[in-house]
């Protein structure tokens, strides 16, 4: 059960990240680093903390790969060296939890929260759905700053995800 749910939310945080990358690359430079009052200022300051926050978890989860010790860590100036990281970690977020094993969500782990240093365990299945819930927030913050710039703000709505690729759906409505 969690799995299947699980390979869903990592597919569409792929999908979505993917739609709103493409409408921010058509905005210019200055537009994405204008500060728009978002809770990380830009939106070039709100997908870098979007990366540095994936990142944390995914170290927190693994044990492996480069984690910021800050939560408004600038990772990437560039809007292409950005968009090719969000890509690479979007992916490997993907492979990761497809490689997880059923019994790996409830299961226990351990951490270090960045703003509050103390020990926390928890299983792994409610920190997953923080991850992805996490990226749905700031993605509107994002689509909000879009829109307000006159970009042509894409949906993200998971239904269209699950339309568009027929997961989630269940098997009586695919076929």
């Amino acid at each position: 059960m969690y799995h299947e749910t699980f390979t869903m939310f990592a597919a569409y945080n792929e999908w979505a990240n993917a739609r709103l990358y493409a409408a921010a690359a058509r905005l210019p430079d200055e537009a994405r680093r204008a500060d728009r009052g978002l809770f990380f200022g830009s939106l070039t300051g709100t997908l870098n903390h979007l990366l540095a926050t994936d990142r944390i978890w995914m170290k927190r989860f693994t044990g492996t790969g480069d984690a910021p010790t800050r939560l408004d860590a600038i990772l990437h100036e560039d809007f292409a060296a950005l968009s090719a990281a969000r890509i690479a970690e979007d992916a490997r977020i993907r492979a990761w939890i497809e490689a997880l094993p059923e019994a790996a969500f409830p299961a226990p782990f351990t951490y270090t929260p960045i703003t509050n240093p103390r020990e926390v365990t928890q299983p792994l299945a409610p920190a997953l759905f923080h991850l992805f819930n996490h990226q749905t927030h700031h993605r509107g913050q994002c689509h909000a700053a879009l829109t307000g710039l006159g970009a042509d703000a894409p949906s993200l709505d998971m239904i269209l995800f699950q339309r568009e690729t027929g997961r989630g759906l269940g098997r009586a409505v695919q076929a």
